[in-house]
């Protein structure tokens, strides 16, 4: 029972916060890492060799990923898209070609064409080493989305 009442005798209040950290479980930590390092110019901001193994690496633009080793391999499920759960991470860019250009560079496959994106613009989808599916999003001005 909520103190004062019953569940919904006062008007609850949002509860404002935002993304502190994305976290993912690799069977390879720190090479995981060092490619974000490598591929987006990432920053290792912290790591943790004492009680678990892990790092932070912060991407340009300030988000944080956590990297820390895996209990098991999930390699069927952790591309796909269309399992239950948390199955990408999306990352804004300003121009998406020349993003997709950057990263092929750095050696970044790219197995499937620009599409359209949901909430307007375009998205273009790949994955890191481990398999974590990956995609750029590139949302003009005036999109529903744009602000986000």
């Amino acid at each position: 029972m909520h103190p004062g009442g019953g569940p919904y005798s006062r008007r609850m209040q949002p509860l404002i916060c935002r993304v502190e950290h994305v976290g993912f479980a690799a069977q390879d930590p720190a090479g995981l890492a060092d490619w974000y390092e490598r591929t987006f110019g990432a920053r290792r901001i912290w790591r943790n060799e004492l009680q678990r193994p892990a790092v932070f690496v912060e991407m340009p633009g300030g988000l944080v990923l956590e990297i820390y080793p895996s209990a098991r391999a999930a390699a069927d499920i952790t591309g796909d898209n269309s399992v239950s759960g948390l199955r990408h991470l999306a990352l804004r860019v300003g121009n998406l070609d020349a993003a997709r250009d950057q990263l092929a560079d750095a050696g970044v496959a790219f197995p499937d064409s620009i599409k359209p994106a949901g909430g307007g613009g375009r998205v273009l989808f790949f994955k890191d080493p481990e398999g974590n599916l990956l995609h750029l999003v590139e949302r003009p001005s005036g999109e529903p989305l744009s602000h986000a």
